[in-house]
Order: C-alpha cells, then structure tokens, then sequence
C-alpha cells in the first residue's frame, strides 16, 4: 500500500472510531469529517499565547496550575493544535483513553477499553505522554487511572465524561447542550479526582474532535485549553502496526501533537507501533514531551 493510500485509510479508519472513540462501533460521519487531519469543525478562534498558569476559577475538581492559552474573542474557549515554536524538535504523543457512558455492559463482558500494555511500553522507553481520558474510563479502570495519574511521566486531561459530542452532527454521537456539557466536563475531573489522579492539567479534547463557536462558548466555564491535533496516527482500528508507524512518522514535524489510543479493543496495535515510532523519532533527533511542556514553548 502506497503512503498516500494509508493515509485515506487512517483517515477512513479514524472517521469509524470517533463515532465510539475506542468503543469498537463504526459510525459514518454526516458533517463532513471535521476531525480529519487535525481539522476541526468550524472557524474557531486562533490559537493565543500561552499564559502562564491556568485561570484563576477552573471547574470544580479541574487542575490548578499549567501553561494555557489565552481565551479567544468573546471569551470563548481557546484552541491548540501544535506550537508556534519551530526550532525545538519536541513532539507530544497524546492517547485517547476512551469509554462511553453507556458501555459498561460490554466492559462487564470482557470487552477491554484500556491498554495496561501500551501504558508500561511508555514507561519502559521513558516517553511523557498526555493521556485524554474520559470519567467513565476513570469509573471502569480507577486503579490504572490512579497509577497513570501519580506517575510523573504522564499527565491526564479531560476528554468529557460520557464522549457524547458538543456539536451536532457528530459521527453519530448524542449531543450535549451548554449546561449538560459544562457539568459533563466537571464530571470527569470528579471521576480523575476520586480515582486519586492528581497529575491532571486543564486541557480538553473534544469527544469526536468535534466544535464549532457555540461548543467554545458553552466549554468556556471550565476555563481549559482545548486541545485538538495536527498528526493522525491511524491506529482507530488498524491491524497493521507498521502502517501505523508510517503515518506517524511521515507527519511529525517540531511541535507536533499526535492522536493516538489507549483502547485495546479499538487500537489494537498502538503498543507495538510505539515500539517502532519512538526509537525512529529519537533517532532523528525529537524528544518527546507532555502537552503541557509543549504548550509552554
């Protein structure tokens, strides 16, 4: 399969994934696959500079003090998908640690949504990673949530609590108003805090990679970061963990933020691709950083 190829299907496989983000359904997205390739839904607002610690009133249970980005025009919540900072050859690999609300009875029937495997390769290679984790995965896996939580190679951000989308449509995924979506949001980092997570930042992910103005303004209480990407892994599914690596490594330029997951049933290979892409990248001279350390550039 050529390169041009693998990223349609990446992208294809990517679309399928977000309708459940890791929960293994295939979904077919209606509004024109506005998480493709690190785009987003709709004009949001560019990307301010970093400030220097987190706002003063975060949501209840959210993190106190990280680099953030300055709220965009009208307040609304602002958006980062790779650093401005070129010269430095850093590079976040972020995981999607996803679960829906309604999931439960597949988890209780064996189906695995986490990836303990993929976690101890990181440690094992020492690379700090920012994992986007929903509260029900915190609720289904509180032990790994805490391990992940404490360790200060990671550093857990919020990715909603149910995965339901902030805008409509959203390959197929319910869709929360402003006052159910804020409370979603304080949900999670309730779940992160009674798992005993404590590295936890004021980053979010939109479920689906999903927004346009009104979700910025209805997530703006919460007083994150949103944080998208512009590096798709195409690990949503894939069977082929070289693919994988591929992908990644023909993408990653200086202040790249990656995609990838941490849900052993929807990514399958993500562990072994890692294998493969971290000594390449070290090779080529990139050090692996947390979102945080990248947004502070």
């Amino acid at each position: 399969m050529t390169l041009s190829a693998r990223k349609v299907a990446a992208v294809a496989a990517l679309s399928a994934a977000l309708a459940g983000c890791g929960g293994g359904g295939a979904g077919t997205p209606r509004d024109g696959g506005q998480a493709r390739m690190g785009t987003h839904a709709a004009s949001g607002p560019a990307a301010a500079p970093a400030a220097p610690s987190a706002p003063a009133s975060p949501l209840p249970g959210a993190p106190g003090r990280a680099p953030t980005l300055a709220p965009g025009p009208g307040g609304l919540t602002p958006v980062f998908e790779r650093t401005r900072q070129r010269a430095d050859k850093a590079v976040a690999l972020t995981f999607d640690a996803d679960m829906t609300s309604d999931q439960g009875p597949r988890a209780a029937s064996g189906e695995r949504f986490d990836n303990p495997e993929l976690i101890s390769t990181l440690r094992r290679l020492q690379v700090p990673s920012t994992v986007f984790m929903t509260g029900r995965w915190a609720e289904e896996y509180p032990d790994q949530a805490k391990s992940i939580g404490t360790d200060p190679n990671f550093e857990i951000a919020n990715h909603s609590y149910s995965h339901h989308a902030f805008k409509s449509p959203c390959y197929g995924l319910p869709t929360l108003d402003g006052d159910a979506a804020r409370s979603d949001v304080e949900q999670a980092f309730a779940a992160f805090r009674k798992a005993g997570a404590v590295n936890t930042v004021p980053y979010f992910r939109f479920p689906g990679g999903c927004y346009d103005d009104r979700a910025l303004r209805a997530l703006a209480p919460a007083k994150v970061t949103a944080v998208q990407w512009d590096v798709v892994s195409g690990d949503a599914f894939a069977k082929d963990p070289n693919a994988v690596a591929e992908e990644v490594l023909a993408g990653v330029k200086p202040g790249s933020v990656v995609v990838m997951h941490c849900t052993r049933s929807a990514a399958p290979v993500t562990e072994e691709a890692i294998r493969k892409i971290v000594p390449e990248l070290r090779k080529r001279g990139y050090r692996f950083v947390k979102v945080s350390e990248l947004m502070g550039k």
